[in-house]
């Protein structure tokens, strides 16, 4: 039986359907008592009438659960109902307050497309009522009384037509979820004849998205939260030294403030996979020179930017990749290399986009660089005296970081450094344009 109602009410045992009709004849049974006997009329018909009704509902549906799933006998007791409810409405307006429980009766017990009938039945059951007073003898009386039905039925058949609709999309949806249980079932009667093998390979499968997943999210909190929570824990140690100079107290604390905005904003876009802020509006060009302005203010370090060749839109993620480069470039810069002035070059060479960045600070030795495993600590490892901060670099995620997601792209990343010479970092990737 197709019903527009939710199917399981019957188990959830749903208040409108099991105690609703019972609860509005009784209310109504009080009102006809006291109307009746206000006017001086006898309520006997009317009670007669309730009573059956009252039993009908009993019989008929609460206490034979099975016969609900019976269209005959449901349409049987449907129809019964209406016509009790039509004679009480006759008699006294009022028991169009009875037309809810109706209503909830047609949705639930009849099928698709009786539903209709029996929901325009109520629906006229419920227009008598509301145009009791009207008198039908006059034209215009009728005419009146013709619109209040229509008033009635046309919405709540149009209700009901799209409630029919949308229990068959989910009929579909239902059918679509046991089909594919039926095909995952067969698959996995036919991966259990070769289950090592398969299991070997769909365990390589989740594996490699776990640890594809874990890369990029590392990457991302490295790049936004890690680098923001430094800045602030930066600014607010400066602001603590800052002691009785209350406007460079404040305007510690100010950084502190807007990088805490910056990264949070940062690592919202991060977990939706979206663009980095700077790339949203900008250029890669553009982009660049912001951070590199923002960085240099922070830190009071002067940044050179230039841009060389002819530019020209490549792949979003090879963007966000050199831009990201270029901001860890930069923090380590910040953190190592002890430099007094540092440049950034966005280079647009014939099949490849370039991204170096230079400083003049103490440099280090990097060889080893490309051994370092990727689940080495985090960039805040110590260093070791003397080693002019090979260590620092070594130990860190930025540089994995850079590698892992630049090699992503099929660029390279070369870093070239010497103890108290400077370090450079030049990021290449292939120049395809953005389709």
């Amino acid at each position: 039986m197709s019903s527009a109602m939710p199917r399981g009410w019957e188990r959830r045992r749903h208040w409108e359907i099991t105690v609703m009709p019972y609860v509005l004849l009784a209310v109504l049974v009080v009102v006809t008592m006291t109307e009746k006997y206000s006017a001086g009329a006898s309520p006997l018909v009317d009670l007669v009438l309730c009573a059956l009704a009252a039993a009908w509902m009993l019989w008929m549906f609460t206490l034979h659960p099975s016969w609900r799933d019976r269209p005959a006998m449901m349409a049987v007791f449907f129809t019964v109902l209406i016509a009790v409810s039509a004679v009480l409405v006759l008699r006294d307006p009022w028991f169009g307050f009875f037309t809810p429980a109706l209503y909830v009766y047609a949705f639930r017990v009849l099928p698709w497309p009786w539903e209709l009938s029996g929901v325009a039945a109520v629906a006229v059951v419920a227009g008598t009522a509301q145009a009791y007073g009207v008198d039908k003898s006059t034209l215009g009386g009728f005419a009146t009384y013709l619109a209040v039905l229509a008033a009635n039925v046309l919405p709540m058949c149009g209700f009901g037509w799209f409630a029919w609709r949308g229990n068959q999309r989910n009929d579909q949806r239902v059918r679509a979820l046991r089909e594919l249980g039926e095909a995952n079932r067969r698959l996995e009667a036919t991966l259990a004849e070769n289950a090592g093998l398969h299991e070997r390979l769909l365990a390589q499968a989740r594996e490699a998205g776990v640890l594809d997943e874990r890369q990029r999210m590392a990457r991302e909190i490295h790049d936004t939260l890690a680098q923001g929570l430094t800045g602030i824990v930066t600014q607010l140690q400066a602001a603590e030294q800052a002691g009785e100079d209350p406007a460079g107290w404040r305007r510690h604390v100010a950084t502190a403030i807007t990088l805490a905005r910056e990264s949070l904003s940062e690592a919202r876009r991060s977990v939706h996979a979206l663009r980095p802020e700077p790339l949203r509006t900008a250029r890669l060009g553009e982009a660049l020179a912001a951070v590199a302005g923002r960085w240099s203010a922070l830190h009071g370090i002067e940044v050179e930017v230039a841009t060389t060749g002819t530019a020209r839109p490549i792949r979003p993620e090879a963007e966000v990749a050199l831009l990201r480069t270029a901001q860890e470039a930069l923090a380590n810069v910040a953190k190592h290399a002890q430099a007094t002035r540092v440049g950034v070059t966005l280079s647009y060479m014939e099949s490849e986009v370039a991204v170096d960045v230079r400083d003049d600070g103490r440099g280090f030795e990097p060889a080893g660089l490309g051994d370092v495993p990727p689940h080495c600590p985090s960039d805040d490892a110590s260093e070791t005296p003397g080693d002019g901060g090979s260590r620092a670099y070594a130990s860190g995620f930025g540089l994995i970081a850079m590698r892992q997601r630049i090699e992503g792209l099929s660029g390279t990343l070369q870093i070239e450094s010497e103890p108290g010479t400077g370090t450079g970092i030049s990021a290449r990737v292939p120049a395809e344009a953005h389709p």
